[in-house]
């Protein structure tokens, strides 16, 4: 069985203009870092014309599919039937992305499969990181 998961999902950008641009951007789960969601955007959906990735806990994502969830630069909330907003803050501003909740509900069913929730720390090789810690300190 793979390791990883990786998924596209068709993500709304919103910003001021009526309409709202879609770009494909790329859900991804390690089981090595079990606990993490990575959300990669491409070059050209980004105002500094270069690849974007956001990483944040899969239990956010759990939790935002439910409730408006999130503190510090992530945050994510149903919106209607069948939309999740996510919402990224950085210096330069804010991000509001849209993406299907039934896309989402796929991806983190796949996570789960991998990794069991309450399961993650099983997945964690403590040794592993602990030394190339050690060898970052030198």
């Amino acid at each position: 069985m793979s390791t990883v998961i990786e998924q596209a999902v068709e993500a709304r950008l919103v910003a001021a203009a009526p309409r709202m641009p879609t770009v494909s951007a790329t859900l991804h789960y390690d089981r090595s870092d079990p606990f993490a969601v990575r959300m990669t955007f491409p070059a050209a959906a980004t105002l500094e014309g270069v690849e974007v990735c956001w990483t944040f806990a899969r239990e956010l994502l759990d939790d935002g599919m439910e409730d408006a969830s999130g503190e510090g630069d992530v945050h994510i909330r149903p919106y209607g039937y069948d939309r999740t907003v996510l919402e990224f803050h950085a210096p330069e501003g804010t991000a509001l992305v849209h993406v299907r909740s039934h896309e989402l509900r796929r991806f983190l069913r796949r996570t789960h499969t991998l990794v069991p929730a309450g399961e993650e720390g099983q997945h964690l090789d403590l040794d592993q990181d602990l030394d190339q810690l050690m060898r970052d300190t030198c």
